[in-house]
């Protein structure tokens, strides 16, 4: 919602004030201008990116509208797999906690937790470490090691998209120049016209260079900037996962871990300890009830 309506403050601000100062809208509908610095944008986007930067580009914009990022219930479920998980390290065998890693989707415990069991990725990871941890041999400074490397390597590929747009924002005030540059080349080819002739083709031209700057700054730069925010946000899931159960590794109870885990999340979306506890208690009844 706060796209549409940035997007409406923009255009009205941007298009009023152009008309309140006596401008002519219809000087500026220049459709092959936005032809040339559109057409030109996109198959540079398609030359520089592999098709699954691009299609990841379309979901990430999606997201960006959508403000699909994590919301308290997404935290308190995470929260609560994960002490269930715990619980379960702490009190079952081997045996009977790999069945619950090794097939989620089956698991009693996961289904508890349909936020998190919805993101395949996220579970995959909660899964790959609990796995390590079961096996005993690694040291929880290894583990840390390693976790920073994947989620580094988790931030980079979601972040792909962000980094291509904004490349895509870069190039379009000089993409903006060529299509005023070919417009000049139009408008001195009618250089016999009459002045009001030649002046129309000259503006004509000029609206090119008003386009590629503003779909920089005005349109796919703050796109970009939003999906970065948006990217960012669920990414932090990971690091409560990864807090929390370093925690445990370093010989805290599940309780205790869990708190490492909620210090991670931002403040302003961070959930009480009240709301983690009582999550918790009901995440755990429900996985009883289901097996």
């Amino acid at each position: 919602m706060g796209i549409v309506i940035g997007f409406v403050v923009i255009f009205g601000c941007v298009l009023g004030g152009y008309m309140a100062m006596g401008g002519h809208l219809g000087v500026l509908m220049q459709p092959w201008e936005l032809v040339i610095i559109g057409g030109a944008g996109v198959g540079a986007f398609l030359i520089a990116n592999p098709m699954s930067t691009v299609k990841d580009a379309g979901k990430a914009i999606m997201e960006a509208f959508r403000q699909d990022v994590p919301k308290e219930q997404h935290y308190l479920e995470t929260l609560g797999v994960l002490h269930s998980l715990m619980r379960e390290l702490r009190t079952k065998s081997r045996n009977e906690v790999e069945a619950h890693i090794d097939n989620p989707q089956d698991s009693a415990l996961f289904q508890a937790y349909p936020l998190v069991l919805a993101n395949t990725d996220l579970t995959n990871f909660i899964c790959d470490y609990c796995r390590i941890i079961i096996i005993g041999n690694a040291r929880p400074f290894e583990i840390e090691a390693l976790m920073d490397e994947e989620i580094h390597t988790i931030k980079h590929d979601k972040l792909k998209s962000y980094h291509a747009l904004v490349v895509l924002a870069d190039a379009f005030p000089a993409l903006g120049i060529v299509a005023a540059v070919l417009g000049v080349i139009k408008a001195m080819g009618a250089i016999d016209q009459s002045p009001e002739i030649l002046g129309g083709l000259v503006g004509a031209a000029l609206v090119g260079t008003f386009l590629g700057i503003f779909l920089n700054y005005a349109v796919v730069g703050p796109l970009a900037q939003k999906i970065k925010i948006v990217r960012d946000k669920k990414n932090r899931l990971y690091i409560i996962v990864k807090q929390t159960l370093l925690a445990y590794m370093n010989g805290s109870l599940p309780q205790v871990a869990l708190e490492f885990g909620r210090k991670t999340i931002s403040a302003y979306d961070r959930p009480s300890i009240d709301a983690v506890e009582q999550s918790t208690l009901h995440g755990a009844d429900a996985a009883r009830s289901a097996a």
